[in-house]
């Protein structure tokens, strides 16, 4: 996600990470080894996380890509696949 991040962002890719963490410091301690650039929120509530719970999130990690809308237009896309899916829809 960091390496898609840095590639794509300045062409219009957001990305928000919503953590299952239970505890702040380590949820916090990951995000800064991780180096992850983007918008996190949790409230620390581990599966019972509002938004997992609307996304039906049944394992992680999950992916999500929502069009300007709001609109899920794929989901749990990974590696090229996902690459491939965000260059497609920001070349549009």
């Amino acid at each position: 996600m960091v390496a898609l991040y840095k590639e794509f962002h300045s062409k219009g890719l957001n990305i928000i990470g919503v953590s299952l963490d239970k505890e702040a410091k380590a949820w916090k301690e990951a995000i800064a080894k991780d180096q992850l650039n983007w918008v996190q929120v949790s409230n620390l509530k581990h599966w019972d996380e509002p938004i997992a719970r609307q996304y039906n999130v049944e394992s992680i990690p999950a992916t999500f890509i929502l069009d300007a809308t709001g609109k899920v237009i794929a989901k749990d896309l990974r590696g090229a696949d996902l690459r491939n899916k965000i260059a497609s829809l920001l070349a549009k």
